[in-house]
């Protein structure tokens, strides 16, 4: 357990460096860049882009993301986000469903 919390401390610590590399990381970009990329935008993603609203668009805090450090804290700020709520998922999902006890002989 004690080595799994610290990977991930190392994990958002590194995250940051996703700034260092220029333009969008792989499979994560906007409508604009789809359709620059494929040549339109699928119908799906067009709807559910009008639908869904981002808590942490861009991986940062709105304002505050004028210099690297900032874009950085952000950065690390999503990643706690981010790990907190999968983390709740997964306790959540524990608690609900029924421990499976075998049977001794």
């Amino acid at each position: 357990m004690k080595k799994s919390i610290i990977a991930f401390i190392v994990l958002v610590i590194l995250t940051p460096l996703g700034l260092l590399a220029p333009g969008s990381a792989w499979g994560e970009w906007d409508l604009s860049e789809i359709k620059e990329k494929t040549g339109f935008i699928p119908q799906g993603m067009a709807r559910f882009n009008e639908i869904i609203r981002h808590i942490l668009p861009d991986y940062g805090i709105t304002g505050f993301d004028k210099s690297f450090w900032q874009s950085a804290l952000g950065y690390i700020l999503s990643a706690i986000v981010g790990i907190a709520v999968i983390a709740f998922i997964f306790w959540l999902i524990a608690k609900l469903v029924p421990e499976k006890r075998e049977k001794v002989l």
